[in-house]
């Protein structure tokens, strides 16, 4: 997979860094090169239709919202 853009949406939240932390620490375990973005801009959060935090995009697409996926979880979203 090329120029795979991963952003997590949140708060800044204890729930949000967990899951940009997990983001990171998943890519690492699947040796997958990322750019990885953590948005914690209200406005940007809004243009992206994101309802609930927080929120894992993968490629513009919207994967998961309102939950804190383990390491496990996200890695089904990325492989």
């Amino acid at each position: 997979m090329e120029n795979l853009t991963v952003k997590v949406y949140g708060s800044g939240c204890k729930g949000c860094q967990t899951l940009h932390h997990n983001v990171i620490d998943a890519l690492a375990e699947m040796n997958i090169a990322a750019d990885v973005q953590y948005i914690t801009d209200m406005q940007k959060i809004m243009e992206a239709g994101i309802m609930n935090m927080p929120a894992l995009v993968v490629n513009d697409k919207i994967v998961s919202s309102g939950k804190v996926l383990s390491v496990a979880d996200v890695k089904k979203y990325l492989g």
